[in-house]
């Protein structure tokens, strides 16, 4: 076991290469071969590596693996690795099973093209033994990267590739300690991680979904979705050039008008004339940030059992790193050109228009408002009766915000900040950017 002491890159395929009993293959699509690159270069390459291959040419990756897939999918990857389990295992077992923790590599991954134009993502994958002759187990990954540039793309993804196959081995004693494995050596901001399943009794005791939660409080993902139907899924599966309605909350107490709220906006959206066969799709929205300066971020146990409370409700459930709605208008559409509605109660509508929330830019209220109500972004505002309101108005700390008087009812375009603020929320209202929702029918 090598020491507690950081490894670079470097060092780290070299112990992998220098450890008798590691040896698997590694089959790679896209981006060059640069996480085999790193095992051939550093030395000692022939104790680990059995095969390094890259089927490039579609017919070659179709004969390999098999047709009827897109070629950067999780089927490519599991299929790739499949097959090159099936081979080791064929091959190898007999001569070197009894002394060989087996492991298979695979990767296919879109890297930036010529042109600039194409979604720079792909997906990582490892099958490996923890014991010779043991069952096998699977770290899966959905990686998107963010380099502007292909040499970059390839560099990052060779080193992501050696933690990948490193951590298996050596940084499984938690799931803390794995995810910091991943991106050791790798700069913020040069790739995200959001999506990680594991199968396989190297990881009974780790809880999938809590893996999901750190990628994001980690910040290894700007956010990552929970679908309703529990399918594994990132985020660009999920919200790939679809409609959106996004209900962002705290969810302290989930309720079920959390989800009429929800299907109620879904149904605004579908009446604008959509076709139905392109969704709308809606998602309950969380944060894994501190709901306001001062206060203590959920931790995993919490933002799980909101999860859990919320699906039922009618919606899968998106969980993001940031708290402002603005970051999320920004995540949303590097997926999709598509509508996109945020369900929201007074009191978030209220809040999006506090100074305070947006310190850190310079534009201030402005520019976060500018952000937020992009071209395709609408807010739908749901009405709250006056006592509940003037209660989270005081709460708030929300001074000079008038009310209308309009009997137990408050919607959206019976509420107005103080000016200049009230001469912007009257323009969002009169286009349609603020969409007030009407009472429930008496």
């Amino acid at each position: 076991m090598p020491s507690a002491e950081h490894l670079d890159t470097h060092h780290k395929a070299l112990t992998l290469n220098l450890d008798p009993t590691i040896f698997g293959s590694f089959a790679e699509i896209g981006a060059g071969q640069e996480v085999a690159r790193w095992f051939l270069r550093v030395g000692g390459a022939s104790g680990t590596v059995a095969k390094a291959i890259s089927a490039y040419d579609k017919e070659v990756s179709d004969d390999l693996y098999g047709a009827g897939t897109r070629y950067v999918s999780r089927q490519r990857l599991e299929a790739m690795l499949d097959r090159e389990w099936d081979q080791l295992q064929t091959q190898l077992r007999e001569s070197r099973g009894s002394t060989s923790r087996f492991f298979a590599f695979a990767d296919t991954v879109s890297a930036r093209n010529f042109a600039g134009t194409n979604e720079c993502h792909g997906w990582m994958g490892v099958r490996f033994l923890t014991e010779p002759g043991g069952e096998p187990n699977d770290v899966l990954l959905h990686v998107n990267m963010m380099d502007p540039s292909n040499p970059l793309q390839q560099e990052v993804l060779g080193l992501l590739g050696v933690n990948l196959v490193y951590g298996v081995y050596h940084q499984r004693e938690s799931r803390d300690v794995f995810l910091r494995g991943l991106s050791e050596d790798i700069a913020a901001g040069r790739i995200e991680i959001d999506l990680i399943d594991i199968r396989g009794r190297a990881f009974e005791a780790w809880e999938r979904r809590a893996l999901l939660v750190e990628l994001v409080r980690s910040g290894l993902a700007e956010a990552v979705v929970f679908p309703r139907d529990g399918r594994a899924l990132p985020p660009t599966e999920v919200l790939h050039k679809k409609p959106v309605v996004l209900a962002p909350g705290r969810f302290e107490t989930v309720k079920p008008i959390h989800g009429r709220i929800l299907a109620a906006t879904l149904e605004e959206l579908r009446a604008e004339g959509m076709p139905q066969s392109e969704g709308p799709i809606g998602l309950f929205a969380l944060t894994a940030d501190a709901p306001s300066e001062g206060e203590k971020p959920p931790d995993v146990p919490e933002l799980l059992r909101h999860v859990d409370a919320l699906q039922p409700l009618g919606g899968g459930v998106f969980l993001s790193r940031r708290r402002e709605l603005y970051q999320t208008t920004a995540f949303v559409n590097r997926f999709t050109n598509a509508a996109i509605r945020f369900a929201v109660g007074l009191p978030t509508l209220i809040r999006v228009f506090q100074d305070a929330h947006y310190r850190h830019l310079e534009g201030r209220t402005l520019e976060g408002i500018s952000r937020l109500f992009a071209q395709n972004v609408r807010v739908c505002a749901y009405p709250m009766t006056v006592s509940a309101l003037e209660e989270r108005l005081r709460a708030l700390s929300a001074d000079g915000w008038e009310l209308n008087d309009t009997g137990s009812w408050v919607t959206a375009d019976r509420l107005r900040p103080a000016p200049p603020l009230s001469h912007l929320y009257a323009y969002l209202v009169a286009t349609g950017f603020i969409v007030p929702m009407q009472p429930p029918a008496s």
